[in-house]
């Protein structure tokens, strides 16, 4: 089978692009044959060794795809060959072939097309889990969501607005705000032009915001904080801009407010049962018309490394999808 494999830890353009040997199934796993696979900004930090965990060589990278079961592994019963289905492993998606955990597979809701399904479950899943159990959401609070445009930014608003929230985009310009309310947002801050903590004080008459949903980090997250309201609750998704940021604590002493971290990988590791349930209530929103995944860009498996710069330099609005003949 044909794979986009990485040697040695560096950028996007070291990737290559060659045949490796079909994986195997073993007990509770499924073999997909990949039809889609989604592009995410852990793939970016993963085959620079900066993620939390390093893959041994070679490996390719690519943590979600979508495709159909060719082979089930011992105790697999939820799936079956021909089956139409998402995937999620820790990486290995970038290839025609794939072997996941039964537990991270899930059939596709039934109007799915590849591109969207690929897409779906990560961006999803994070917003999805970092809104419903880290942060407990209640309807009629407010959301102020950084980096609203980008893959998982853009899946906050749409969620936060499905559980009754009032949603604050901030993004960096203007077209990537205009994405951002197309998708339920109803207020729109440029932070490239306007300071964070003004523009959120007016927005709320000076309450500040019950929920801070960042996965940008740098030097916005201290601004954002401050937007923050009593008892405000600060998730800490990611860190796209690059520095990891520090706080001064005494801000959430004078708030009363938490940060809490969202780690989704770990959480779909550690409670497999709840992450099954959250995908059951994503798939059911989305075959009600509730969710719609944008898609922006699809790229051939080949041109995964361009794939992969596009959205590591921030350029993406929504998700970035390789497809594979």
């Amino acid at each position: 089978m044909k794979a986009i494999v990485c040697d040695a830890f560096g950028p996007p353009q070291n990737l290559v692009y060659r045949d490796m040997p079909s994986p195997l199934v073993t007990a509770g796993t499924v073999k997909i044959r990949v039809r889609a696979a989604g592009v995410n900004f852990p793939d970016t930090l993963i085959i620079q060794g900066k993620y939390q965990f390093k893959p041994a060589f070679p490996f390719s990278p690519g943590g979600e795809v979508a495709g159909d079961v060719m082979e089930v592994g011992e105790g697999v019963t939820h799936v079956k060959p021909g089956d139409r289905v998402i995937g999620m492993t820790l990486n290995g998606g970038f290839a025609e072939e794939v072997v996941v955990p039964g537990t991270g597979c899930f059939a596709m809701a039934p109007t799915m097309p590849f591109d969207e399904a690929a897409g779906f479950t990560m961006t999803y899943g994070t917003s999805h889990h970092a809104l419903r159990q880290r942060a407990e959401l209640k309807p009629g609070e407010t959301v102020l969501v950084m980096g609203a445009a980008g893959g998982v930014g853009l899946t906050a608003v749409e969620l936060a607005k499905a559980m009754g929230a009032t949603v604050i985009a901030a993004a960096s310009t203007d077209d990537k705000l205009a994405l951002a309310q197309k998708y339920g947002a109803d207020h729109l801050l440029n932070y490239s032009n306007v300071d964070i903590k003004e523009g959120i004080k007016l927005l709320t008459k000076g309450q500040g915001v019950d929920v801070v949903y960042d996965p940008v980090g740098g030097d916005y997250t201290e601004p954002a904080f401050r937007s923050i309201g009593w008892k405000g609750r600060y998730l800490v998704v990611g860190f796209a801009a690059g520095p990891i940021p520090h706080l001064p604590l005494n801000l959430p002493l004078l708030k009363g407010a938490a940060i809490v971290g969202v780690f989704w990988g770990d959480f779909v590791r550690r409670e497999p049962d709840l992450h099954a349930a959250n995908m059951r209530e994503l798939l059911s929103w989305y075959a009600e018309g509730k969710l719609k995944p944008h898609v922006s860009q699809q790229y051939p498996l080949e041109k995964a490394g361009e794939a992969l710069s596009w959205v590591m330099n921030r350029q993406a609005q929504g998700k970035v999808v390789l497809t594979v003949a």
